[in-house]
């Protein structure tokens, strides 16, 4: 029994641990509809391919014994296979590209030019194309126009002569000199040393480059004609030959002759489907439990945009199938999500789009796709730590080329483990810079893209929480000019709660943005609020009116919200504005409200809220309860005093129910109350008074 409570309190604990850290934002029927459906489209694309999947594999235990019922030759898909593969490296046709001899024919022509330069100005006065020997120099200079037009048409056929039959890079010098000498031809090319300028300058022209281009439609026909050429490798089966055996695994060759006599069944199997239908069901539903409970106000958008994404990972791994690359795949909505939704969301998305992959990878073991699970996992994790988009730049260069290096070391690694990148072909650093290629592409269209899903799905990023926390943004400038004194308590607010949400690990970056858009609704009638009145009258003693005056506090929190409306602040910073008063008492106009009426209502003389529903907006409560109190202590206040008096505003928020909702727990609590003191002594720092000397008289 003792044992028995033990799990028991264990499990409660574990259940306590795995709640969401903040109140869960609510789905309507409706949304709940429109995401189940969506998980349900999910699902479906996930099972589709063991719809009509066949009843047997290679490597499985076979079933039963199969006897071969008449004699037959059988295509060997593996041999087929592997004999193409080895085709592949030395069946490569190449083809003239035009764009390249155009620019081969253009630098011989520069060299002509540079050549007649030479000899214009006198051998000793301009550096030539090529080296030229005494007798060059002589028979340069002394030919007539008529024969340099007549030797350079000589020296253009010949080079034509050699691009039509193709160049290849490698050539040797000496062979691409005598290559050109036997194109040489003409009377005005007859003389030795114009024989010879001519083969230099083709040399010179063409050394080291190629016009010619892999064509990949005319190499798989090359490798097609090969194959026929060579015979399809078959299967000799006699009749009575035993095929496979009951208990023991189905090779390769097996399988070919069993579906070649009709034993391999692709009729539908509902129950292997289904199956694999409700294990992506389940793990849509589990990916969304995991969000929910890292991310307490995901909205309904969210949860679609990231199985809007899962949906198109799979629709690509049905419409690619084994050729898909798993990078492409998994890495740039992994960078998407954790930019918008945090990390935890990013690796969620993540582990369920490679745990419910319909297809196997091509060749592997699973080797590609460990690689894209640890690529996605890297650039998960540093991009939740990213603080502007150009860190993202960064990234989004160095996750393809940590790819490249993986993949290359796992090629290398490949005759020790067994792993196949590729299937049967063996890559090379072209194949896998593809790869790599491909994926940076994507990687910057996805951080092109994160602007558009900030606004259309409501994503909050951190790049987009510091742009909006800039203090040159057109409704900041309007608060602190037009409202000064709001502005000065705002930033003093600010600080305070900076403080209080690194003291419990809250989001920084958030508080300090709420905390700065959190009043803007004052801007409606700043005079109204004692920390703008300056000097003058305050106009709440003329109204004499103590319901008209608490209906204008509520407005600064109504005008705030179509404030936030009309500059699109993304709901996030929005909440603050009404969550930072919640639905305290108005506790000055009450009193005198009650003076006037004591059976007033009480609820009249409320915030209409809601109350705090997440840290970061219950932090920002108490700041602002704490922010007018810390300032008026005077000069000779201890530490101790200061506390005791941010603690009793604490605890009168508590007793009045407004921290209920907000996930905040005692000792977070208390590490507030530390922080906000902590900053009140950085305030009144001591300051050495500096002599300020007297100013000269002067006589009249």
């Amino acid at each position: 029994m003792v044992r028995f409570n033990g799990v028991s309190k264990l499990w409660r604990r574990w259940l306590r641990h795995q709640r969401p850290a903040g109140r869960l934002l609510r789905w309507s029927a409706l949304q709940s509809s429109l995401v189940l459906l969506l998980c349900l489209v999910v699902a479906g694309a996930s099972s589709l391919p063991w719809l009509l999947k066949p009843d047997l594999q290679p490597g499985v235990l076979a079933p039963f014994n199969a006897i071969a019922p008449k004699d037959a030759l059988v295509q060997d898909s593996t041999a087929l296979e592997q004999r193409r593969s080895t085709l592949v490296a030395r069946s490569v046709v190449q083809v003239l590209d035009a764009e390249q001899t155009q620019a081969l024919k253009l630098r011989l022509e520069r060299q002509l030019s540079e050549l007649q330069q030479v000899s214009e100005s006198g051998s000793a006065a301009r550096v030539g194309p090529v080296n030229l020997s005494t007798d060059e120099q002589i028979w340069l200079e002394q030919r007539s126009d008529q024969d340099r037009l007549a030797w350079d048409n000589g020296v253009r056929q010949a080079a034509q002569r050699m691009l039509s039959q193709g160049l290849v890079s490698t050539l040797a010098v000496d062979q691409l000199r005598e290559a050109a000498d036997l194109q040489l031809q003409g009377d005005a090319i007859d003389n030795p040393a114009a024989r010879s300028v001519a083969g230099k300058l083709l040399v010179s022209s063409l050394q080291g480059s190629s016009n010619l281009r892999t064509d990949p439609n005319l190499s798989k026909q090359l490798i097609e004609e090969q194959l026929t050429k060579q015979g399809i490798p078959t299967i000799d089966v006699r009749k009575g030959d035993l095929i496979t055996r009951k208990g023991e695994p189905i090779s390769p060759q097996a399988y070919d002759v069993l579906d070649f006599f009709g034993k391999v069944k692709r009729e539908p199997q509902p129950l292997i489907w289904l199956g694999r239908f409700l294990e992506a069901l389940f793990a849509c539903g589990v990916m969304l439990l995991v969000m929910r409970r890292e991310r307490p106000g995901l909205e309904v958008r969210h949860a679609l945009l990231a199985l809007g994404l899962l949906l198109l990972a799979q629709l690509a791994k049905l419409w690619f199938q084994s050729t898909v690359s798993p990078l492409a795949v998994l890495v740039p909505p992994t960078l998407i999500l954790t930019e918008g939704l945090g990390t935890g969301c990013g690796l969620a998305w993540m582990a369920i789009a490679a745990l419910i992959w319909p297809l196997p990878v091509n060749g592997l073991g699973h080797g590609r796709l460990l690689i894209a699970v640890a690529v996605s996992t890297t650039g998960g994790v540093i991009a939740g730590r990213q603080r502007s988009r150009g860190q993202l730049l960064q990234l989004a260069v160095l996750l393809p080329l940590g790819a490249l290096v993986s993949q290359w070391v796992l090629l290398q690694l490949q005759p020790f483990t067994g792993w196949r990148l590729w299937g049967s072909l063996n890559p090379g650093l072209d194949e896998l810079s593809t790869d790599a290629l491909l994926l940076g592409l994507l990687l910057m269209l996805s951080l092109l893209m994160i602007p558009m899903l900030e606004g259309s799905f409501g994503l909050l990023t951190r790049a987009r929480l510091l742009e909006l926390a800039d203090q040159e943004r057109p409704l900041l400038r309007r608060l602190s000019s037009e409202a000064p004194g709001t502005f000065e308590h705002t930033l003093m607010i600010c600080g305070l709660a900076e403080e209080g949400a690194r003291a419990i690990n809250a989001d920084v970056n958030l508080i300090r943005t709420g905390s700065l858009y959190h009043d803007v609704g004052k801007l409606h009638a700043p005079d109204w609020f004692i920390e703008n009145q300056k000097d003058g009258p305050n106009p709440h003693d003329a109204l004499n009116d103590p319901e008209q005056s608490a209906a204008i506090l509520q407005a600064h929190v109504d005008e705030g919200l179509k404030l936030a409306k009309r500059h699109r602040l993304p709901r996030p910073i929005t909440d603050f504005i009404p969550e930072h008063q919640g639905t305290l008492k108005m506790g000055f106009f009450l009193h005198k409200a009650r003076q006037i009426n004591p059976n007033i209502e009480e609820k009249r003389f409320r915030y209409h809220g809601p109350s705090p529903r997440s840290k970061e907006t219950g932090i920002l409560m108490l700041a602002d309860g704490c922010e007018a109190a810390l300032r008026s202590l005077p000069p000779d206040t201890s530490e101790a005093e200061a506390k005791d008096t941010v603690r009793r505003i604490v605890e009168s928020r508590q007793q009045d129910g407004q921290l209920r909702k907000s996930g905040l727990s005692r000792s977070e609590v208390e590490l507030v109350v530390q922080a906000f003191v902590k900053v009140w002594r950085r305030m009144r720092h001591r300051r050495i008074p500096y002599p300020i000397p007297a100013r000269p008289r002067h006589s009249a």
